[in-house]
């Protein structure tokens, strides 16, 4: 079945189950910004346990604004923080080195609407995870939708109540399984068998 998603930073767990089984994908990019939801923040496994990455963007005087409107706040240097966290946090991972060039220029290069910078990690961790991912983007709001399977909630973490199986963590031993976290720690953790963990999962 098709499936209507949002373009998350680094998007969790759930949303790349969700991605490696639907027939089609459509990308929803007429919607208004929202505080507090994953189109701008994930969450990884640092060494103290769940640690949120936050990316700060410019907020504007207008009550609505289209989230591809919506610019990165370029005045933290939010980069430079974030991939040291992830450092701390998978540095010692089976895959992080693999996979470390890879995802390295989207903290490198400068980057000015959260939209395009999310469209671009999609695509940098489709190939490494060796999945295709070809997809749509609409061209209007609707905020009901028939034919498709309507997974938008899901960039709002405290909606998605997704449980999946456990797979080994680097700090598991000292904190357990955390669920559902960004797709880079299972990327990290499980490689190349990445694509048939998500395959097996249901939602």
């Amino acid at each position: 079945m098709g499936i209507l998603i949002h373009p998350t930073y680094f998007p969790s767990v759930s949303h790349f189950v969700a991605l490696s089984k639907a027939d089609s994908v459509t990308f929803e990019v007429e919607d208004n910004f929202q505080k507090q939801t994953n189109r701008n923040r994930m969450y990884i496994y640092s060494p103290n346990g769940i640690q949120l990455l936050n990316i700060p963007v410019k907020h504007t005087k207008t009550a609505h604004h289209k989230f591809k409107d919506t610019k990165i706040e370029d005045a933290f240097d939010w980069q430079k923080q974030h991939f040291k966290s992830l450092e701390a946090a998978y540095r010692t991972s089976p895959f992080f080195e693999y996979f470390e060039d890879d995802i390295r220029p989207v903290f490198e290069q400068k980057h000015t609407f959260m939209m395009d910078l999310n469209f671009k990690i999609l695509d940098i961790v489709s190939e490494c995870l060796g999945m295709p991912l070809n997809y749509d983007k609409t061209e209007e709001y609707f905020h009901e939708v028939s034919g498709v399977e309507d997974l938008r909630h899901l960039a709002n973490g405290k909606k998605d109540t997704s449980e999946f199986e456990p797979y080994t963590q680097v700090f598991g031993d000292k904190h357990g399984f955390i669920n559902n976290l960004s797709i880079l720690d299972l990327l990290f953790n499980e490689g190349r068998y990445a694509l048939d963990y998500l395959k097996r999962q249901t939602q």
